[in-house]
């Protein structure tokens, strides 16, 4: 089996492997993408990313796979890092990444701090998904010492957890639990913010099908959305994840707005043996 070039880059230390798949798109076995993902014996990543032909007025169609194997709808941080990755490769401060969960835009003044346009977050109960009808604002759900979360759709299903502190909450011990709750049919992302005293939210994430992030671009927009939902922020915030800031904002139709740094780590080759899924 042939190698496979990738570039491996991060926004915020949330890690991607990004493949080029524009003349070629790679046949990626889900023993392959978790061989791949395995931090010791492979790679490691958050998401694997293929960029691909668009299927209309897109620059690329973006596919997205977690960690364990399993394909994502949006991924904010890596939407971010494959938008640098354009601009630079066709001089431009403006791209569209076409996504199964939708067209989204990226500008850059600088090519480095990159703003993506996550488009208008869904709400309903049958949009992000749950099993039962609920208010989804207040989600009748209590996980240990998490309860009374806001639903939301940025792309992918988001459950966001006020709480007091934050960094006081065994995230690996309660994330998973919450994330394969049955109230959630597709598994959602679960969210831990507290709100600090300068205004800003401390936010950590778990990322279904991945685990805990130093950072996630869509739970970040839809702590946002649910912030302001909960009447705890006006239409922009600074979020502090464990690593490192995002800046969001909602505009005047709705949209939600990412901006934030990316970094190129190194350039690799994947061999044979990864791609057999052997690590």
């Amino acid at each position: 089996m042939e190698q496979i070039p990738f570039i491996k880059m991060h926004g915020l230390g949330n890690d991607f492997v990004i493949i080029d798949g524009r003349a070629r798109v790679p046949e990626l076995s889900p023993d392959a993408l978790r061989a791949i993902g395995d931090r010791h014996r492979g790679v490691g990543y958050d998401q694997l990313i293929v960029m691909e032909p668009a299927n209309g007025p897109a620059d690329i169609f973006m596919r997205i796979y977690n960690s364990d194997g399993t394909e994502a709808e949006a991924c904010g941080n890596a939407t971010r890092c494959v938008a640098s990755l354009l601009m630079e490769e066709a001089d431009r401060n403006n791209v569209l990444i076409e996504t199964r969960a939708g067209l989204l835009k990226g500008e850059s003044a600088d090519r480095q701090h990159i703003v993506i346009d996550m488009g208008a977050p869904k709400t309903s109960w049958r949009d992000i998904p749950l099993a039962r009808e609920e208010d989804t604002a207040h989600i009748n759900l209590t996980i240990g010492p998490l309860s009374d979360p806001v639903g939301v759709n940025m792309g992918n299903p988001h459950a966001v957890f006020f709480v007091e502190d934050a960094d006081a909450i065994d995230l690996a011990k309660w994330g998973p639990i919450a994330e394969t709750d049955p109230i959630f049919p597709q598994k959602a992302n679960i969210s831990v913010a507290s709100k600090m005293a300068d205004g800003d939210f401390r936010l950590r994430v778990w990322e279904r099908g991945v685990g805990i992030t130093l950072a996630c671009g869509s739970a970040a927009c839809a702590t946002m959305v649910a912030a302001n939902r909960r009447g705890l922020a006006g239409n922009a915030a600074r979020l502090h994840l464990d690593g490192g800031a995002l800046d969001l904002s909602i505009g005047e139709d709705g949209h939600v707005f990412m901006a934030g740094p990316v970094a190129t780590a190194y350039h690799g080759v994947l061999g044979p043996a990864l791609l057999r899924g052997a690590s």
